[in-house]
C-alpha cells in the first residue's frame, strides 16, 4: 500500500519552515517541540529519507524535505480550498489566519504573533505562506483574515506597511566572476517581485547576469546560494541568513514597500495592529 502523507504532519513542516525552527513552530501552532518532532519523524518514516539534517547548531532541510515541503504547500492549499468549496471550510473563529509572502517571514511572522497575542488573547494564529496573487485570493475568499506582501497593491483597500530592506548575499567563500564573465544568481521563479528587482537593477547597471538557479520556494534560493551557485538579492532584516554574507560590491536595491489588507469581516483593529508590528520591525532601532 501507498505511503499515506498526514496533513497535520505537513501543515508542521511548513510551519518549521515559515517560522524558522522547531521552537518557534511548536509555539506558533501550540504543540510542544517533542510534538514537532515526531511529525517530522512521520513523515521521513512515509518518504523513507531524511528530510532536515542539522548544520552547526541549526536544523536545515535536506534536498528532499525540501521537495516535500514545496508538495506539501500544494497539497495543503488544495485540502483548505477543497474544503471550503465542499461547504466544511469554516475556520475556527477563534484563530486569526496571517498570510505573507516568503521574504523575511522568519522575522516578520513572529513579530506579528507576538501583537496578535497580545492584542488578541484569546485567539489562536496560523500562517499560510503563498504568492501575493493568492493571499490576496484568499484575502477576498474570507479564507484569511490578513496578509502582508509584496509587489503592486492592485487591490484598493490594500495599505503601506512599511519598506523591506533588500541586499544582495552569498556563501562566505564565493568569489566574484572575472570581467566580462556573467554574474550568476539564484532566484524564485517568476512571477516575483524580488527576481524582477534583482535582474532589472542589474541590467540597469550594465552588469551582465545569468540566472543559474530558480527555486519555487525561497529555502531553494538560498540554499542554492549557500552551495556557492551564485549570488541572490534577499530581505535584509536582522543578522545575515546563516550560512550567507552581505555583498557590498553589488548595485544597491533600495527597499520593496510592503502593503497589507484585511477581509472584510477581520477582527477590530486587526490592520492597525498588523501595520504597527511590521513597521517597529522593519524601522531603524525599532
Amino acid at each position: 500500500m501507498p505511503g499515506v502523507l498526514d496533513i497535520a504532519a505537513l501543515r508542521t513542516l511548513t510551519s518549521i519552515a515559515d517560522c524558522g525552527g522547531f521552537h518557534r513552530a511548536a509555539a506558533a501552532i501550540g504543540l510542544s517541540q517533542s510534538a514537532v518532532s515526531q511529525h517530522v519523524r512521520r513523515l521521513e518514516k512515509t518518504v523513507g529519507r531524511p528530510l532536515m539534517e542539522r548544520d552547526g547548531r541549526v536544523m536545515r532541510f535536506t534536498p528532499h524535505g525540501e521537495t516535500l515541503l514545496a508538495e506539501a504547500r500544494r497539497i495543503l492549499s488544495a485540502h483548505d480550498e477543497a474544503l471550503l468549496r465542499l461547504g466544511l471550510g469554516e475556520r475556527d473563529a477563534g484563530t486569526i489566519v496571517v498570510g505573507s509572502t516568503e521574504h523575511a517571514a522568519d522575522r516578520i511572522l513572529p513579530a506579528i504573533t507576538g501583537a496578535l497575542r497580545e492584542r488578541y488573547p484569546a485567539h489562536g494564529v496560523r500562517f499560510r505562506l503563498d504568492r501575493s496573487s493568492r493571499l490576496n485570493d484568499g484575502l477576498n475568499r474570507g479564507s484569511i483574515d490578513v496578509a502582508v506582501f509584496l509587489g503592486e497593491a492592485r487591490e484598493r483597500d490594500a495599505a503601506p506597511a512599511g519598506a523591506l530592506p533588500l541586499s544582495w548575499f552569498s556563501a562566505p567563500d564565493w568569489r566574484m566572476p572575472g570581467p566580462g564573465v556573467p554574474l550568476p544568481v539564484a532566484v524564485l521563479d517568476g512571477p516575483c517581485t524580488i527576481r524582477r528587482r534583482a535582474l532589472e537593477t542589474l541590467a540597469e547597471h550594465g552588469r551582465p547576469a545569468a540566472v543559474v538557479a530558480e527555486a519555487a520556494y525561497l529555502a531553494g534560493v538560498m540554499n542554492a546560494i549557500r552551495g556557492g551557485l551564485g549570488v541572490g538579492l534577499l530581505a535584509d532584516v536582522g543578522p545575515p541568513p546563516e550560512g550567507l554574507r552581505r555583498r557590498d560590491d553589488l548595485p544597491p536595491v533600495p527597499p520593496e514597500l510592503l502593503h497589507l489588507r484585511t477581509r472584510a469581516e477581520a477582527p477590530p483593529r486587526l490592520a492597525e495592529v498588523t501595520a504597527a508590528a511590521v513597521r517597529a520591525l522593519l524601522t531603524p532601532g525599532g
